[in-house]
């Protein structure tokens, strides 16, 4: 039977099933279409609350359970907690158990208290009142009620509560102004406009009397994104259809200004409106340390796994003779006789599972989520990393990476806004060849602000004139500028001259706003747009009104913009501005070549350019480029393909005027922190989309190259003249011939390489020329390796993602890092292992979807050479100590069962087994891994070349992870045999006890465990004290303090009789030992033995071969000050002393890292020193009041004010 009709009813009648489709109609204020026009299909949508929490009151506890044993580690001891619980073990399930149980609870309390705080954010977003149009009046609801097609009334500074179609506004233009800052950072005001049918509504009766439908497309989480009509229906007409775009959706959570209220209808709502889409979680990253956690892991499962198969293979080889099988002291019961060898031996299998389970910490992942956690916040407190102008400082949007800061061997960053401030300053412009600068200066006279510097033609002319006019014209006209007249903004005083308020320009895009400023200072002012029309004043005072028509928005693909007006003589004419690869490939005419010169001239000097041209249309063909549009922007499918194909055909054709060159100034400290990156290691690529000669400007102002720099060029036109197979092993033979007659390693300093967006393309496709698939991406990698610097000009969002991506791929499997402040970075900074987002003036996409955000690019160098120095040797330490501590724990363990025949008889007390890791040795690396600093502050930031040292996480190596290892077995091994020989000769007093005849002191299982556990506690404590370089109060606090607690609980545990207790094998058992004297020399001698190892290898290292950390620890003990040797007795060469100055950087005197000022017995100190200075031109003498000179028969030390001055 076929069930298909049945099937098609249920979906098209049953409202539970939902059937999607491309596109959804919203029926305004729900009223249906009148009879005959479409057919209403009511639509289910979802409510208007937003719900960002994680879980429920009823789903928290088996939700959070199952999240949690995703985790290897929980499982792991979830098991061996079971298997505890099911056999016969010879430890107490609580030993795995409440362990388990701390680690569960404490990470579950800490996400129900953050998923608590998202449920209390919801609920006052989900509450808040919003007015709501109904039958003619205005209505109060709360947001959640809020539905499909209802509208809404919003009031001045109120934030929209669902993402809106504009209907109409206060404004008699139906326009409204409003800030996206909560979106993406962007405070500038944006001007969004209503639909021309329904901008005259002003009250809420007429609104109420609209009839009408939106067909737009389902929801999507781009923000500038929007496709959609809406069909009016008036008395037996047709429907009117007009398009919608971006420019008429109102965002949910961006806020209405200098607008007193508008009127608009709910499309998305809920969990379905952009902002709400926008909250899905970026995929996660895991660091290079949690990789090598990991894969110590399975080792010490491994070891773990081996050693209780070489437990029950060798108790079994032992039980194998008859009388050792059944001992009668322990009599097996008839079920352990009756069952198979095999069950028994795994079951036998399992308890030693059980008993050396400890091996595997599981309150290190605890101890590393919060020292994760907690660190994190020195970031966000970094006082030198908040910026004053913003008024922010450094976030952290995840702490998962935080020792990956440490790591970082590439960095990849954007240029604009990045790299330089995006605080653009008008500085020239040319017609047909002819340069214009505001307020120029020719021969010792300033020029009036609309005068020219004539650099080709300077024969005046009327065809001159008019391509002038023209061309200020179109600046003024093609561009998406406002103009403000109010005094302030948001409270902010602006446009303020001599008391009175004047207009200034605001733009989301501050290109056009200099652009527009610098049109003003040459003599043409753009006024505002009113009714339509926008008017210009021009240079003598008259105003001039152009009825705009069209907006041809700017876009990444076709880089230009354009507009068509109707001047008030009646001529359409199409403005346009662009990039210059844009706009001279459709110029017919013009003096292309002069232009095209300037421009050159122009990039070369970091200037960004602009193209300007223009088009006269003739009615027809206005008519024919309205139909274009007006087709493209009505579709609902491919709208943005079609208004692309529309662009095309309208944009040709253009009278080449001139160019514009427009500074973006570099940022403050960035050719500082390039340079502290190149010494770190660190290797610099810029990706930029500007053009090659610009790009290549900035980077040699911001050092990334170098005059001494050798450039290798990569780029389209150097390809056009040879193929890409003969450039690319051309460059290859230059950069190994280079590099074998430098004796230089992989890393060679001379070369920087400039790569195109074409270029690359054709890189990295598969196969070029019969070369085999991916031949030409290991030979450009290749090349970038031999590179200290790379830019890639001309890139598209895309191509900077592939260029990370293709780095990540490589075989040496680098660390990278990507920073940028656009919408335009996100790929890049979403593809590299770490992602920085720069709080710029492109809006705050780029800080949103990063792991960290900083204000400034000069705040880079702070985060890596400081915060990610101190964040991996932290954490490298506390995973190495960890399970050092770990084996030095369980290790002594596994000898007890060669001496106790393999009985799974425990050497540690059940309360010991519990708390070694959750109480007695958890906090002292707690606290270290958060304030350890092996080095100060100042001795990172001066000396870049101290990030070697821990790259390519050299601290977490196998080698050192096997002294680490070898020195916890070490430990162990004197531990036991230390214990062991101490209680050697026993024997047994009147009373039945077991005595020691060396030590008098009385001899048990218990006390042979707890002389042990109390050398390990000491001793694991006492190595980490000996690895501590920076001591605080809290320090001395927790270690001490640590020690301290072991003893009173000892004391008490064991000097108590506690009622709970069913046996209590430990009473008086720490006591008596402490009593006696050569337990004490003993616990003193096997510390001492255990920690003496390591001691000498650090000491033999420092000697031998220091690393460049260790000297800077030398230098810092010194206190800053050079220590000079005695004075000789005799005079001459023997009696002179010589002072070597530190690189000091004091604000008088500037005493060279090789400077070398010599003085004799007899010589005056002061003078001498005071005419050294001088000659050597140190600064004002004057200034030498303050310092201090301190004599002393061993030497001198002279101090001047600044950070560290010696002589």
């Amino acid at each position: 039977m076929d069930f298909s009709l049945l099937r098609n009813i249920i979906s098209r009648y049953c409202v539970g099933e939902e059937i999607w489709v491309d596109s959804r109609t919203v029926y305004i204020g729900h009223k249906e279409p009148p009879p005959g026009a479409e057919a209403y299909i009511p639509q289910r949508y979802p409510d208007n609350r937003i719900v960002s929490s994680k879980y429920t009151f009823w789903n928290f506890i088996p939700k959070n359970l199952f999240e949690q044993f995703r985790r290897i580690a929980n499982f792991y001891f979830l098991v061996i907690f079971l298997v505890q619980l099911i056999i016969d073990t010879p430890t107490s399930p609580v030993t795995s158990g409440l362990p388990l149980f701390f680690v569960i609870t404490v990470t579950a309390i800490k996400q129900g208290y953050e998923d608590w705080l998202r449920h209390k954010a919801d609920c006052s977003i989900n509450e808040c009142p919003v007015d709501v149009v109904q039958q003619g009046k205005v209505a109060r609801t709360q947001s959640h009620k809020l539905r499909v097609g209802d509208i809404v009334v919003v009031r001045e500074d109120e934030t929209f509560p669902c993402d809106l179609i504009l209907l109409s506004s206060s404004r008699s233009d139906g326009t409204c102004y409003v800030t996206t800052t909560s979106l993406d950072g962007e405070s500038s005001h944006k001007t969004y406009y209503a639909v021309p049918d329904t901008m005259a509504f002003r009250t809420e009766q007429e609104v109420d009397s609209l009839h009408a439908t939106i067909e737009c497309e389902q929801p999507q989480p781009d923000l500038y994104k929007f496709v959609g009509r809406i069909n009016i229906y008036k008395d037996n007409e047709e429907p009117v259809a007009r398009p919608l775009g971006a420019e008429n959706l109102l965002l949910r959570g961006a806020t209405l200004k200098n607008t007193q209220h508008i009127y608009a209808v709910a499309v998305y709502t809920g969990m379905e409106t952009k902002m709400a889409l926008n909250y899905q979680s970026k995929s996660q990253k895991r660091s290079a340390v949690e990789k090598s956690m990991n894969a110590f892991l399975i080792v010490y499962l491994c070891i773990l796994i081996s050693k209780a198969v070489i437990n029950t293979v060798l108790k079994y080889a032992w039980q194998w003779s008859p009388d050792r099988d059944e001992p009668w002291y322990n009599h097996r019961t008839e079920n352990e006789r009756q069952r198979h060898v095999v069950i028994r031996a795994f079951t036998d299998f399992l308890a030693f599972m059980v008993l050396f389970n400890y091996i595997i910490p599981v309150s290190m992942y605890v101890t590393v989520e919060m020292q994760k956690f907690l660190g994190s916040y020195f970031i966000m407190w970094d006082e030198e990393m908040f910026d004053e102008e913003l008024g922010e400082g450094a976030q952290v949007n995840t702490s998962d990476l935080n020792e990956e800061l440490g790591q970082v061997e590439y960095v990849f960053t954007d240029k604009t806004g990045t790299l330089t401030e995006n605080n653009m300053e008008f500085i020239e412009c040319c017609v047909d060849g002819n340069v214009y600068i505001p307020h120029a200066i020719c021969n010792g006279q300033i020029l009036s602000a609309a005068s020219s510097i004539d650099m080709i033609d300077s024969s005046p002319g009327g065809y001159r004139r008019e391509h002038e006019d023209l061309f200020f014209r179109a600046l003024c006209l093609c561009h998406t500028v406002q103009v403000k007249e109010e005094e302030t903004v948001d409270g902010i005083k602006r446009g303020i001259h001599q008391g009175r308020p004047t207009s200034f320009y605001i733009s989301s895009s501050p290109d056009e706003v200099a652009l527009v400023e610098g049109m003003k200072r040459l003599g043409y002012t753009y006024l505002r747009l009113k009714d339509n029309h926008m008017e210009i004043l021009n240079k003598d005072d008259e105003i001039e009104r152009f009825e705009l028509l069209h907006v041809l928005n700017f876009d990444s693909v076709r880089r230009r913009m354009s507009v068509i007006v109707r001047s008030s003589a009646g001529d359409y004419l199409l403005f346009c501005k662009g990039a210059d690869s844009s706009i001279f490939p459709r110029v017919v005419s013009g003096k292309v070549e002069q232009v095209k010169a300037r421009v050159e001239q122009n990039a070369v000097e970091g200037l960004r350019t602009l193209c300007v041209a223009y088009r006269r249309l003739s009615h027809s063909e206005y008519e024919e480029a309205c139909h274009h549009l007006t087709e493209a922007k009505l579709a609902l499918q491919d709208r943005e393909q079609r208004l692309a194909q529309a662009y095309d055909v309208i944009e040709r054709e253009f009278v080449l005027l001139g160019a514009t060159a427009v500074e973006d100034r570099l940022q403050e400290k960035a050719a500082d922190t390039i340079e502290s990156l190149h010494k770190a290691g660190i290797k610099v690529w810029v990706l930029t989309g500007d053009k090659m000669e610009t790009a290549a400007a900035t980077c040699y102002a911001s050092k990334l190259f170098r005059r001494s720099t050798q450039i290798l060029e990569l780029t389209k036109k150097r390809t056009e003249e040879q193929s890409l197979h003969d450039v690319l092993f051309e460059l290859n033979r230059t950069v190994i011939r280079q590099r074998s007659i430098s004796g230089l390693s992989v890393d060679c300093l001379d070369f920087g390489l400039i790569i195109d967006g074409a270029t690359l393309s054709a890189v990295l496709k598969p196969s070029q020329e019969g070369a085999g698939p991916g031949n030409y991406k290991d030979i450009f990698l290749d090349i970038c390796r031999n590179c200290s610097a790379v830019l890639c000009c001309r890139m598209a969002p895309l191509q900077k993602a592939q260029i990370v991506k293709l780095i990540k791929a490589s075989k040496e499997h680098p660390i990278t890092l990507a920073v940028g402040d656009g919408a335009n970075d996100v790929s890049m900074i979403l593809e590299a292992h770490v992602g920085i987002g720069i709080m710029g003036k492109e809006g705050r996409q780029a800080a949103r979807n990063s792991d960290y955000a900083i204000p400034k690019f000069k705040h880079l160098k702070k985060m890596l050479l400081v915060h990610g120095h101190y964040y991996y040797i932290r954490i490298a330490e506390l995973v190495q100590y960890f399970f050092y501590k770990n084996v030095c724990f369980i290790f002594p363990q596994f000898l007890y069962q060669f001496f106790c025949g393999f009985s799974q008889q425990p050497l540690y007390d059940t309360a010991y087994l519990t708390l070694y890791n959750i109480s007695f040795t958890s906090l002292p690396i707690l606290l270290y891994s958060l304030v350890e600093q092996h080095v100060t502050i100042e001795t990172l930031k001066r000396d870049p070349s101290l990030y070697r040292d821990i790259a390519k996480n050299s601290l977490l190596r196998w080698p050192v992870f096997l002294y680490w290892t070898c020195l916890g077995v070490f430990d162990a091994v004197i531990f036991f045999f230390g214990a062991y020989f101490l209680f050697d000769n026993t024997t047994f007093t009147s009373n039945g006890q077991l005595m020691t005849t060396n030590t008098q002191m009385m001899f048990g299982n218990w006390t042979f465990g707890t002389l042990i556990f109390t050398v390990l506690v000491f001793t694991v404590t006492l190595k980490l004290a000996l690895d501590t370089n920076h001591w605080t109060w809290i320090n001395h606090f927790v270690i001490w303090g640590s020690l301290l607690f072991y003893v009173i609980f000892s004391l008490l545990w064991g000097g108590i009789i506690w009622p709970f207790l069913n046996y209590q094998r430990m009473y008086y058992v720490f006591m008596q030992m402490l009593s006696s004297g050569p337990a004490w020399l003993s616990i003193i001698l096997l510390i001492t033995i255990s920690l003496l190892p390591d001691v000498i290898k650090k000491v033999l290292c420092r000697a031998v071969c220091p690393t460049a950390t260790e000297r800077a620890q030398e230098v810092e003990s010194l206190d800053g000050v050079a220590e000079l040797p005695p004075l000789s007795p005799g005079g001459g060469g023997g009696g002179g002393l010589s002072y070597k100055g530190t690189s000091a950087d004091s604000s008088h005197l500037h005493l060279g890292a090789v400077e070398m000022l010599s003085l004799g017995r007899s010589d005056p100190l002061p003078h001498k020193l005071l005419a050294h200075l001088a000659e050597a031109g140190g600064g004002d003498l004057r200034s030498l009041s303050p310092c201090m000179l301190r004599l002393s028969g061993a030497g001198f030390a002279y101090y001047a004010p600044g950070p560290e001055t010696s002589v």
